[in-house]
């Protein structure tokens, strides 16, 4: 073959391609390698391809790209007749973990002598505001003519009628009525025939009173007899609850200015708290001064309170009463689920319905164990009160008296209450049967003797809320200028400590110690608009017993 002739210029080549890395043309001959004749189509517009993305540099756009088709491609190839197992990890409180943190504790706590028994150092600086004294004053002047009568239908327990009672007197004061002793409605709960003056002085409430609101025991019989002696048929007031005392000077006074008597049924919580002085006066005349248990209950009752101090001789006669509710009746009502296991769920639910009967099995109903203890409103059990208490400085050789019904499978529940505070006491354990013959029939007269004792303890828990505790914390501020000297747990955080089994003692003990000292700060609180004046008596039934402080006060203010 032959060349044409040189010129003398060698003809330039073409320019070389830009070198590439080592892996990439490793690439390229691999590919080259694999385009043979025998390739399929797709096997080579693929090759071409991913050439071209490589010969680009844009692999690292398309990656994620690549990633999730090679998942695809993964996942169409697996089994998935395995389902993963989702484990439910209950939310922190929700949950009855009590026994086993005592379990865990016991040996720690028996072992602990770090402090003095908190019966002496509880009430460290109760009266920071100085102290208060009771003040409500008796009118001097005659009653002017009644304008009529008013008859109630107090309805509830002991406390619940309590209220009933204050605020009619109330009513009947402002109104210029003349009130009829309260007639007490029975209910099968409480499953209680007493009358007024089974639990209260009668001849002692009516002189009381009778210088501020006029009381009778009975309408008389002329004005019955327009009725025709029947109770029933007098117009009766069905009052909403909290209704303001303008309602009753404005919708009652008319009518019964027109009937001359007039009924209230059922009647309990059917005044405002946020009432003017005239109407708060007369309620706290009525509470804390009017109503006094009758001579049979303050005769056991101071017999009991006697005896108790009797048995704290150890602590200088200062006890601690405990205001359990543990009876059937709440566990099963409070909806909570405690450590009974399948039997529990079948005796709460069964006794649901024999009190509630269909409440709480309606439709659309829908009950939440676990929020209810977050929440904080579980009934403390017997365990969950002793850690408590032994937390909060108690030892054992602290006198307790336990306010209470008949505490559900007391047996298994009661037990390691017992352990850890061994002089513990109830009315039952304080007075024989013979002494208690006479009131054992009665859950309002029991009531009342519990109301006793722990009124004059040096120290109320209360556990539960409701309207014994209510009461008693108004009364206790009462009587001990101004303090209530009442143990009010926080059981939101209460649920949190006690569901978590690896806390240690000392941890447990300073936060429960944090607590007290909450409940001390507490103890003497001044009335808001809409707080229970049953509760928080100061400053309209009670004054400063120090009026230089008191001046102090208001010109440091």
């Amino acid at each position: 073959m032959h060349r044409l002739p040189s010129s003398g210029h060698s003809t330039p080549s073409s320019p070389q391609s830009p070198v590439r890395s080592p892996r990439l043309r490793q690439g390229r001959s691999k590919a080259g390698k694999f385009s043979s004749g025998g390739n399929s189509l797709a096997q080579r517009l693929s090759l071409m391809l991913l050439s071209v993305l490589l010969r680009r540099q844009g692999v690292f756009l398309f990656a994620p790209l690549i990633y999730i088709s090679g998942m695809l491609l993964y996942m169409g190839t697996a089994s998935f007749d395995v389902v993963p197992i989702i484990r439910h990890r209950p939310a922190p409180g929700s949950v009855y973990r009590s026994p086993q943190l005592y379990a865990n504790l016991r040996r720690d706590m028996d072992s602990d002598n770090s402090s003095t028994d908190a019966i002496f150092t509880i009430w460290k600086s109760p009266y920071r505001g100085g102290e208060w004294k009771p003040c409500v004053n008796r009118s001097s002047e005659e009653l002017s003519e009644s304008i009529g009568y008013i008859y109630v239908d107090a309805n509830g327990g002991l406390n619940q009628q309590r209220t009933s009672i204050c605020n009619a007197v109330a009513v009947a004061g402002y109104l210029n009525a003349t009130l009829v002793i309260p007639n007490f409605h029975y209910h099968s709960i409480w499953k209680d025939h007493s009358k007024f003056r089974d639990i209260y002085d009668e001849e002692y409430f009516i002189d009381t009173l009778k210088n501020d609101v006029r009381v009778v025991d009975k309408i008389p019989e002329f004005l019955m007899e327009r009725f025709g002696s029947n109770m029933t048929n007098v117009h009766n007031f069905r009052i909403k609850a909290w209704s303001s005392i303008q309602y009753y000077r404005d919708v009652v006074l008319p009518k019964l200015l027109e009937e001359k008597v007039i009924r209230f049924s059922p009647y309990a919580n059917r005044l405002s708290f946020d009432a003017p002085p005239v109407v708060q006066r007369l309620r706290c005349l009525a509470n804390y001064e009017a109503l006094r248990f009758s001579r049979p209950i303050l005769t056991i009752g101071e017999s009991l309170v006697k005896r108790m101090r009797e048995h704290s001789a150890i602590n200088g006669g200062k006890y601690v009463s405990v205001h359990l509710r543990f009876e059937e009746d709440m566990v099963a009502f409070s909806c909570c689920v405690f450590d009974g296991g399948r039997p529990e769920e079948q005796n709460m639910s069964a006794a649901r319905e024999r009190g509630w009967r269909g409440k709480f099995t309606k439709a659309g109903r829908v009950i939440r164990p676990g929020a209810i203890r977050i929440n904080g409103k579980c009934p403390l059990s017997p365990t969950e009160v002793g850690l408590m208490l032994r937390g909060m400085g108690f030892t054992k050789n602290t006198s307790i008296f336990l306010a209470s019904g008949r505490i559900y499978n007391a047996e298994k529940t009661m037990a390691p209450l017992l352990q850890m505070f061994p002089n513990l006491h109830t009315k039952e354990t304080l007075a024989s049967e013979e002494e208690l013959a006479q009131f054992k029939s009665y859950s309002s007269r029991m009531a009342a003797i519990d109301y006793t004792v722990c009124l004059h303890s040096e120290v109320f828990v209360t556990t539960q809320g409701g309207n014994f505790p209510h009461f008693l914390l108004g009364h206790r501020r009462h009587l001990y200028g101004g303090h209530a000297k009442t143990i009010k747990p926080d059981k939101r955080k209460l649920v949190l400590l006690f569901d978590n089994p690896n806390i240690g003692w000392k941890s447990l003990k300073r936060q429960l110690l944090n607590m007290r000292s909450h409940s001390d700060s507490k103890g003497v609180e001044l009335k808001r608009p809409n707080d229970s004046i049953y509760s928080f008596p100061c400053p309209d039934c009670m004054c400063r017993a120090n009026k230089t402080a008191d001046s102090k006060s208001k010109s440091a203010a």
